[in-house]
């Protein structure tokens, strides 16, 4: 399918109608666009409006099937000078009037080789440990001290060294060097994949209580096991429906303040080392009694525990289990550690950038983490798709979603000429202020409207931990 001349109404059909979700549902979407494009030659606001969109519509629908009124269900209005905000949220919220810290660490970025250029990912200690393990370098180096050593290294070279020592790096390729890579030809054309896994019996979780309800998935239980971006905006977007939401980090990883405090906004914190038997059964029991489980591990980590999804599902046959991943669950990179930035340089996006501004530089990153935010987007999308057909057919499923599959879509929707100058949009009209566990929080409100329904967070960032494991209701 051609998708060059897509309008972000077209791919929300696209998505929606391959998802086999009603058609009649389309006619309650009003996308506005009331906003600038985004300075890149790929499209990426019309990623933003249109991921943000169908998340939004397919909450709508579970909510008009929970309650008896589909086909009609209730209007979904997506401005997209808010969305583009929102796909920079992590950047623009504010902690007592003062403003995140780089999430970049001291040694990551593009660095040039013998023969091309590598990003170095460093945004956990262990992953920057392990980089200067492989470079030979000790714990202090400094970024200089990388860039000398990795000028001894071939671009590939490094990246399989990395792939083998537990380092998050990649060579930068243009397209075509992408194209011809096995891993390329194993990641779907389409960004969702929503699988049934069970034949339980049709199920259609009730709202326990006799007080009228005013979002659209309240009631619905999630088990979050993530980090990062990506399946934490799953997680909030849930939230921000009225999902009870509990986030579950390991206490073996740190607090991340400048992601963390936007991303766990909705959520309940629990931390659970999963290694240890005690922890491992309290896990084992909020899926036993959750509606939905989101993990972001890498594929076939979970199984090594016991916690594969035709596992998971015996304990929980209503479940759905959504997953999050780099790469995708097939090709011979499917288990490669991965992020936003790292999937944007070896899959071709910044060469190819960079080539249509025509400014020398052998890469362009994108104006925001937008396959992070868009696969998010997606995953919570594909969960609801799930719900809804958990009510209406029975069964449980697994969904899956991966960077790399995001950014092959974000590539399909074809280029333009370079749009040039900075982000223009007024943020301070799109935030709230709210009280979080650090001090007066400000940030964005969910883009989203639903016409007759509350969307937004009930809940401000919580310390990790700070939570028991126990549903709300």
């Amino acid at each position: 399918m051609n998708r060059q001349d897509f309008t972000p109404f077209d791919t929300v059909s696209h998505i929606w109608e391959s998802l086999q979700l009603p058609a009649t549902a389309l006619d309650s979407l009003d996308l506005i666009e009331d906003g600038k494009p985004l300075p890149s030659s790929f499209k990426v606001e019309h990623l933003v409006q249109a991921s943000i969109a169908v998340s939004a519509l397919s909450a709508s629908l579970f909510h008009a099937t929970r309650n008896g009124q589909s086909p009609v269900i209730p209007k979904v209005s997506v401005p997209l000078e808010h969305a583009c905000i929102e796909f920079i949220s992590e950047r623009v919220y504010t902690l007592d009037s003062k403003s995140p810290p780089s999430a970049w660490g001291a040694i990551g970025g593009l660095h040039k080789c013998a023969d091309g250029y590598v990003r170095i990912h460093d945004g956990f200690p262990h992953h920057q440990r392990n980089a200067l393990h492989i470079l030979g370098l000790p714990d202090d180096a400094t970024r200089d001290d990388v860039a000398g050593k990795t000028l001894q290294w071939s671009a590939l070279g490094l990246e399989r060294q990395a792939i083998q020592g537990g380092a998050v790096i990649v060579a930068l390729r243009s397209f075509e060097e992408w194209d011809a890579h096995p891993q390329s030809k194993a990641i779907a054309d389409f960004p969702i994949a929503v699988k049934k896994l069970g034949n339980a019996a049709p199920y259609l979780k009730s709202i326990q209580s006799s007080q009228e309800k005013n979002k659209c998935l309240e009631g619905i239980r999630v088990v979050e096991l993530s980090r990062v971006i990506a399946a934490p905006v799953a997680g909030k977007t849930l939230a921000a429906h009225g999902a009870d939401v509990i986030w579950v980090t390991s206490p073996n990883l740190p607090d991340k303040p400048e992601l963390d405090r936007d991303l766990a906004r909705g959520k309940r914190s629990v931390q659970l080392d999963i290694k240890e038997e005690s922890d491992m059964k309290t896990l084992r029991e909020l899926l036993r009694t959750a509606d939905v489980f989101i993990q972001s591990y890498r594929p076939g980590s979970l199984a090594k525990l016991s916690l594969s999804p035709e596992e998971i599902v015996k304990l929980n046959p209503n479940l759905i289990v959504a997953n999050l991943s780099a790469y995708g669950p097939d090709g011979p990179w499917r288990e490669n550690r991965g992020f936003d930035s790292l999937v944007q340089t070896c899959s071709g996006l910044n060469v190819a950038d960079a080539e249509r501004y025509g400014e020398g530089e052998p890469a362009r990153v994108l104006p925001c983490q937008a396959l992070d935010h868009g696969a998010g987007y997606l995953l919570a999308t594909g969960v609801m798709t799930a719900l809804y057909r958990r009510a209406m057919s029975g069964g449980s499923f697994e969904v899956q979603v991966s960077l790399a599959g995001v950014g092959k879509y974000l590539r399909s929707l074809g280029q333009r000429d370079a749009v040039k100058g900075g982000d223009s949009q007024d943020e301070d009209q799109y935030l709230e202020k709210r009280q979080s566990d650090f001090g007066e929080l400000r940030a964005v409100r969910h883009s989203a409207a639903i016409e007759g329904l509350e969307v937004g967070w009930d809940i401000m960032s919580r310390v990790l931990g700070s939570d028991v494991a126990r549903w709300q209701t």
